[in-house]
């Protein structure tokens, strides 16, 4: 083989690395998957992560807690063998009147790159976290109420803008949500009403804005 070829098949090889090197994806990638079908997805689908450094990848599944837990595991199980591992696995879910809720949590808390974005009693102690420090026991029927006054207009539960409205009071819900969490003793997340780590979540995609 000539000098010649040998050029032409170095050059080759070079287009074809970088070819390849364009298409391996190594952005991190994150899935969250929510226990309702709206609420939360439309919240952190508006979060304007770059697209360059990070896949997320957003799943409303309407279920319970332990079945959403077994079914953020499933999906797992499928990025790992198609060789596409998500880097860190977030389930959302609220306490309700599910007896299975403790259990979810534990069961992030223990297994590999997963992690519990949970909140007690709903989703909505998250949002009142913006406009007050609120330490005392709510039933969610409440939170509709308590946020339409904060809003000044009524709250629509799967509204599209929440992120939006409540950017700028972001950083006040975040060290609210920090202080009521570290008021705890307890272990059980299904007694600490009010309480939510949503923060967590929040603070992880925050990485990835700028």
């Amino acid at each position: 083989m000539g000098s010649g070829d040998n050029i032409h098949h170095k050059r080759k090889a070079q287009r074809d690395f970088k070819r390849k090197s364009k298409a391996l994806d190594t952005r991190p990638r994150i899935l969250i998957v929510c226990e309702g079908e709206k609420t939360e997805p439309n919240y952190f689908r508006e979060f304007p992560v770059k697209g360059n450094l990070v896949n997320v990848e957003i799943h409303g599944e309407g279920k319970n807690t332990r079945s959403l837990v077994e079914e953020a595991k499933r999906l797992a199980r499928i990025a790992n063998n198609n060789k596409e591992p998500y880097y860190q696995i977030w389930c959302v879910f609220d306490k309700d009147s599910f007896p299975q809720f403790n259990d979810a949590v534990k069961i992030c808390e223990s297994t590999k790159n997963f992690f519990a974005a949970y909140s007690n009693e709903a989703f909505e102690i998250w949002y009142l976290l913006h406009y007050n420090y609120h330490d005392a026991a709510t039933s969610r029927t409440e939170y509709e109420r308590m946020l339409s006054k904060n809003l000044k207009t009524k709250y629509e539960k799967n509204s599209k803008n929440m992120y939006a409205i409540l950017l700028d009071k972001q950083p006040c819900a975040i060290r609210n949500a920090k202080k009521l969490r570290a008021t705890y003793d307890s272990i059980s997340p299904h007694s600490n009403n009010p309480c939510t780590t949503v923060y967590e979540l929040v603070e992880e995609l925050n990485k990835y804005i700028k």
